[in-house]
């Protein structure tokens, strides 16, 4: 994972507010964008879906989807990471 939490903002090497990818796989038929979005906007009231990349795999079996985040402090991004972490539909958070 390349994101490691429990960090307070003055530890992290990133600068807030900053422009912040997270990347989500699940399974097409698993309805994990829908849900994977509604996790993002509960933390990023504000995210517009034109800072979202959808791609298939080449099977066309799982789904990558990429929320390039506005984040505002590492607590969001601990809370956020969470969540997503706890969503069955959702195999990896990036």
């Amino acid at each position: 994972m390349l994101y490691h939490g429990g960090m307070s903002d003055e530890d992290s090497l990133l600068e807030f507010p900053c422009a912040f990818p997270i990347k989500a796989m699940g399974r097409c038929d698993s309805g994990f964008e829908a849900r994977a979005l509604a996790i993002v906007r509960r933390h990023v009231p504000d995210f517009d879906v034109a800072a979202m990349r959808t791609v298939a795999s080449r099977q066309g079996n799982y789904l990558s989807v990429t929320f390039t985040i506005q984040a505002r402090s590492r607590e969001q991004l601990d809370n956020l990471y969470r969540e997503l972490s706890a969503c069955e539909e959702l195999l990896m958070v990036l």
